[in-house]
C-alpha cells in the first residue's frame, strides 16, 4: 500500500503538459506576431504569468510597441563563424517556469551550438515542462507543403517544421488578410525596409503567389478542422451524417465498369466541390474478386482523378458500404446499376436497391454502364476461330471418341446403349464448340462407327444390322452441323463487332485529330500511315489537269494517283493515295471515312489560313488608320508651333525683345525634339516589325543607363532615383536599353499623377536584375496591364496627352530582343509600375 501511495503521489506531482497555440499565416506580414502579442496582453490582464521567450519584431514599429509591459527573457548569445547571434535561452525559461511563454517563428533553425537544432524542439521541451506556448508559423514552412510552395513561388524554404508538430497543437488560429491588403501593407513599409520593398512586390509577393499561398493555408486549416470533427464524432459515438462538407464515396466491383464509375463520380464530386473516396468491399456478392493487378490499376485511376482508395471487409456488402460512408461522414454514394438479370432480381433485389432503402440522408447515385442488365458474356463466342483453336478441334475430334469408347468398354456392364449414345453426343458437341464444322463432322463419323463396332450387335463388325444406328449417325451429323454453324455465326458476329469497335475507335481518333490540332492534316495522314502499315500516305489535288501533293506523310511519293498501291477518291479532284502494300476491300470503307476527314482537315486549314490573312489585313488596315490619325495629329501640332514661331521671328513689322526671341527659339527646339522622338519611335516600330533589330550585347550598369536616360529629360521633371551602384551589371545593348528606360520614364511622367514624382528603383532577383519605374497616377483597369504595350493604345484615351502610344510598345520590343522581359503591375495604393528585367552579367558589377 505504501508503494502504491508513493506512485500516486509521484503521478500527481508530475507536470501536466502545456498547451500549444499556433498562429498560422499564408506569408510574412499578415500579422501573426501582432495577433500573438495581443493575446499575450489579454492573458496578462487576466492575471496570467506571461513571459517573452523569443520575439522578432523585424523592425516593425507597431509590433515593437506591443512588447511594452511584457517580461522579456534574456537571450543566449552564441558565436558562429566569427559573428555573434542570439537565440532563446531555453534553460532560463525553464528555470523561470511561467504559465505562458511567447516563442516566435516555430520553424526557425537555431545557430549551431544551441541546445536543440530546431526551435520547435525547444518548444517541445517547454510543453513537456507544463508551460503553455504561443507561437507563429507560415504555411510555407510546413514540411508537407514545402515542394508545393516551391513550385508556386520558385523559392525553396530551408526551414521547415513537421506537420505532426502543428497538428498536435490544441489551437491553430489562421491569421488571414487579402493579398491586395498585404501588398498595400508591404508598399507602405510595414513589412520590409524600403530597399527590399520593390523586389518583394515583384517576386515572392506577387498577387498570384499570395492568392495561392492563402488558399493553401485555408485548405490546410480546413483539413485540421475536419480531423477534429471526426475525432469528436468518434469520441461521442455519433454516426448520423453531418453535412458540414460534401464528401462522395464511389463503390467499385473490380469489373470493367469500375473505371467508368470512378470517372463519373469524379465529375459529381467536382460539381459539388467535394472530396472523393473510392471504396472496394472484400468478400460478398457483387463487390468481390478484385485481384492485386486490378487493385493496382484502380488505385492508379483513383490517384489520377485526385481520389483516395479504400478497402473494407464485410460479408454484408450494403451494410459495409453504408457503415464506411457514415464513418467518413459522406453525403453522396455512387453505385453502378445491378448486373443481375431481371429473373435474378425477382429473388434478390441486389446491392443497389438495398443501399437506397437504408441510406437515410446519404444521396445515392445509380450509374448505368455497359455491364448492366444481366447480359450474357459467353467469352468463347466473342472471338473468331483462330488457327490454334481449329487445330485443337481436330485433335479432340480423334481423341475424344477414342476416350469415350475406352470408358464405355471399361464400364460396359454399368452402361446401357442409350448412355453410350449420350456420351458420343457429348463428344460431338464439345468438338463442335471448340473446332467448328470440320472437326465436328469427323467426330460424328468416328463416334457412329465406334458405336456400331463396339456396342451394336453384331459386335466388332461394321455391318449395320439396326436402323437405330443409321438414325444415330444422322442425328449426330445434324447436331454437329447445327452446333458448328451456331459457333461459326457467333464467331463471325464477334469478329464483325470487334472490327466495328476498332473502326469506330479509329474514326473517333481521326475526328479528334482534326478538331484538336492546329495543323491537323499532316498529323491525320501520319496516323493513317501508322494504322494501315503503309510507307507513305498523301493527299493529292488536281489543278488544271495536273496532280499536285497537298500534304504527305512518309518518304515515298507518287506523282499521280495511278502510281499508288491504294487510291481512294474523295472527290473527282481530290484523292487519298497510299504507298507500301495493297489492302483488303474490307478496309476501303474505313479509308474512305479517313479520306473524308482529310478533306475536312484540308478545308479547315485553308479556312484558318484565309481567316488569318483576313485578320492580318484588317489589323494592318486598322494600324494604318491609327498611324495616319496619330501621326497626322502629332505631326501637325509641333509643325504648327515651329511655323508660327518662325513666322514671328521673320515678321519685319514685329519688334521682338531678346526674351521673346529666346522663347520662340525654345519653342522651335522643343517642337523639333518632339518631331525627332516621333520619327525615332516610328522607325523603331518599323525595325521591330521587320525583325531588323540586332542588339550588340555587352555588360552595362543600370545606374549609368538611368543617368543617361534622365539627361535628356526636361529639368522640371520630378524623378526619384534609387539605383545602387553595387548592383550586378546586366547583359544588354546600351543604346537600346537607354531608349527602353527613357521611353518608360517618359510614359510614367506623362501618364502619372499630375505634379507627382516618378520613382526609379533597381534590385536583384535570382539571376536577373530588375528596374522598376513607379508612378502614382490613375493606372490601368484591372486585367488590362498588357494593353499598355499595344501600339497606339492611347488613341482611344480622352485625356489630351502628347504621343502616339508607341513608347511602351517599342520598349517591349527592344527588351525582348535583348533577352529580357518587361511587364506592368499595379502600384499598391494606385498607379502603374513597369518592371524591366534583364539577365545579370556573371562576374561583372559596377
Amino acid at each position: 500500500m505504501d508503494g502504491l501511495d508513493d506512485d500516486s503521489a509521484a503521478h500527481d506531482t508530475a507536470p501536466r503538459r502545456g498547451e500549444l497555440r499556433i498562429y498560422l499565416g499564408a506569408a510574412p506580414g499578415v500579422g501573426k506576431t501582432y495577433a500573438m502579442l495581443g493575446e499575450a496582453h489579454r492573458r496578462l490582464d487576466r492575471g496570467t504569468d506571461v513571459v517573452l521567450g523569443y520575439v522578432e519584431t523585424h523592425g516593425r514599429d507597431k509590433t515593437a510597441a506591443l512588447l511594452a509591459g511584457l517580461e522579456v527573457m534574456p537571450r543566449r548569445r552564441l558565436v558562429h563563424r566569427g559573428s555573434e547571434f542570439t537565440e532563446m535561452d531555453v534553460d532560463a525559461v525553464l528555470s523561470r517556469k511561467p504559465e505562458v511563454a511567447i516563442v516566435d517563428e516555430l520553424a526557425h533553425t537555431n545557430v549551431p551550438g544551441s541546445r536543440n537544432e530546431k526551435r520547435w524542439q525547444d518548444v517541445e521541451e517547454l510543453l513537456e515542462a507544463g508551460i503553455t506556448v504561443l507561437t507563429t508559423v507560415n504555411v510555407q514552412h510546413l514540411d508537407s507543403l514545402n515542394d508545393v510552395v516551391e513550385r508556386i513561388t520558385g523559392v525553396r524554404q530551408r526551414e521547415t517544421v513537421p506537420d505532426e508538430v502543428v497538428r498536435r497543437a490544441e489551437q491553430v488560429e489562421l491569421v488571414d488578410i487579402t493579398p491586395e491588403a498585404l501588398r498595400r501593407r508591404l508598399a507602405h513599409g510595414n513589412v520590409y525596409p524600403a530597399e527590399r520593398i520593390d523586389a518583394a512586390l515583384g517576386n515572392y509577393f506577387r498577387l498570384g503567389n499570395l492568392t495561392a499561398l492563402r488558399e493553401l493555408a485555408l485548405l490546410w486549416v480546413a483539413d485540421q478542422v475536419d480531423v477534429a470533427l471526426q475525432r469528436y464524432r468518434a469520441e461521442k459515438d455519433i454516426t448520423d451524417t453531418w453535412e458540414t462538407r460534401e464528401r462522395v464515396v464511389v463503390a467499385i466491383t473490380g469489373g470493367a465498369e469500375s473505371e467508368t464509375l470512378i470517372r463519373r463520380a469524379r465529375r459529381i464530386a467536382t460539381r459539388a466541390g467535394a472530396e472523393l473516396l473510392v471504396l472496394h468491399v472484400l468478400r460478398g456478392d457483387g463487390l468481390a474478386g478484385l485481384g492485386p493487378v486490378a487493385a493496382g490499376r484502380y488505385r492508379k485511376v483513383a490517384d489520377d482523378v485526385g481520389a483516395t482508395f479504400h478497402t473494407v471487409v464485410g460479408d454484408d456488402v450494403p451494410t459495409a458500404l453504408l457503415d464506411f460512408a457514415r464513418g467518413v461522414n459522406a453525403t453522396q454514394l455512387v453505385l453502378g446499376t445491378s448486373r443481375r438479370s431481371r429473373v435474378a432480381r425477382l429473388f434478390d433485389e441486389g446491392i443497389g436497391a438495398t443501399v437506397v432503402q437504408r441510406s437515410g440522408p446519404i444521396d445515392v447515385h445509380m450509374v448505368t454502364h455497359a455491364e448492366a442488365g444481366g447480359r450474357l458474356r459467353a467469352r468463347l463466342a466473342h472471338s473468331p476461330l483462330s488457327t490454334s483453336r481449329v487445330r485443337s478441334g481436330w485433335a479432340l475430334a480423334v481423341v475424344l471418341p477414342v476416350l469415350a469408347t475406352g470408358i464405355g468398354l471399361v464400364l460396359r456392364d454399368g452402361f446401357d446403349f442409350s448412355t453410350e449414345i449420350l456420351v458420343y453426343f457429348l463428344t460431338t458437341v464439345i468438338v463442335a464448340l471448340v473446332g467448328g464444322l470440320g472437326p465436328a463432322l469427323l467426330t460424328a463419323f468416328l463416334a457412329a462407327g465406334l458405336l456400331n463396332f463396339f456396342f451394336t450387335a453384331p459386335l466388332y463388325s461394321l455391318a449395320v444390322s439396326s436402323p437405330r444406328v443409321i438414325v444415330t449417325l444422322v442425328v449426330m451429323l445434324v447436331v454437329a452441323v447445327l452446333v458448328a454453324l451456331v459457333v461459326g455465326s457467333a464467331a463471325t458476329r464477334a469478329s464483325l463487332a470487334a472490327r466495328a469497335r476498332t473502326e469506330a475507335s479509329l474514326l473517333a481518333s481521326y475526328a479528334r485529330t482534326v478538331l484538336a490540332n492546329p495543323e491537323p492534316l499532316d498529323r491525320l495522314l501520319e496516323k493513317v500511315r501508322e494504322n494501315f502499315g503503309q510507307v507513305s500516305v498523301g493527299l493529292m489535288e488536281r489543278h488544271g489537269g495536273q496532280w499536285r501533293r497537298v500534304a504527305q506523310a512518309g518518304a515515298e511519293r507518287c506523282a499521280d494517283p495511278e502510281e499508288a498501291d491504294v487510291d481512294i477518291p474523295v472527290t473527282a479532284e481530290v484523292h487519298l493515295t497510299l504507298r507500301g502494300r495493297s489492302l483488303p476491300a474490307a478496309d476501303r470503307g474505313l479509308l474512305e471515312a479517313a479520306a473524308g476527314q482529310a478533306l475536312l482537315a484540308l478545308r479547315q486549314q485553308r479556312m484558318a489560313a484565309a481567316a488569318a490573312a483576313a485578320e492580318r489585313k484588317a489589323h494592318t488596315t486598322e494600324l494604318r488608320t491609327a498611324l495616319l490619325s496619330a501621326v497626322g495629329h502629332d505631326l501637325r501640332t509641333p509643325l504648327t508651333s515651329i511655323k508660327a514661331s518662325i513666322s514671328s521671328l521673320r515678321a519685319p513689322d514685329l519688334a521682338l525683345s531678346a526674351q521673346d526671341t529666346s522663347e520662340l527659339l525654345e519653342t522651335i527646339e522643343l517642337s523639333t525634339d518632339r518631331l525627332a522622338g516621333l520619327v525615332d519611335n516610328l522607325l523603331d516600330s518599323s525595325r521591330l516589325a521587320t525583325g531588323a533589330v540586332r542588339p550588340h550585347m555587352q555588360p552595362v550598369g543600370y545606374d549609368e543607363i538611368v543617368a543617361r536616360a534622365l539627361s535628356n529629360l526636361d529639368g522640371s521633371a520630378s524623378v526619384i532615383v534609387d539605383v545602387p551602384e553595387e548592383l550586378p551589371w546586366v547583359s544588354a545593348d546600351p543604346g537600346l536599353l537607354e531608349r527602353v528606360v527613357a521611353n518608360v520614364i517618359d510614359n510614367a511622367l506623362r501618364h502619372g499623377a499630375r505634379g507627382g514624382a516618378v520613382a526609379v528603383r533597381a534590385s536583384t532577383y535570382a539571376s536577373h536584375v530588375e528596374l522598376r519605374v513607379v508612378d502614382n497616377g490613375p493606372g490601368l483597369p484591372k486585367g488590362k496591364a498588357d494593353s499598355a504595350f499595344v501600339p497606339f493604345q492611347r488613341l482611344g484615351d480622352r485625356e489630351a496627352v502628347p504621343g502616339i502610344g508607341l513608347g511602351l510598345s517599342v520598349a517591349r520590343g527592344f527588351t525582348e530582343a535583348m533577352g529580357g522581359t518587361i511587364r506592368a503591375e499595379d502600384t499598391p495604393g494606385g498607379g502603374l509600375t513597369v518592371v524591366i528585367s534583364l539577365p545579370a552579367e556573371s562576374g561583372a558589377n559596377s
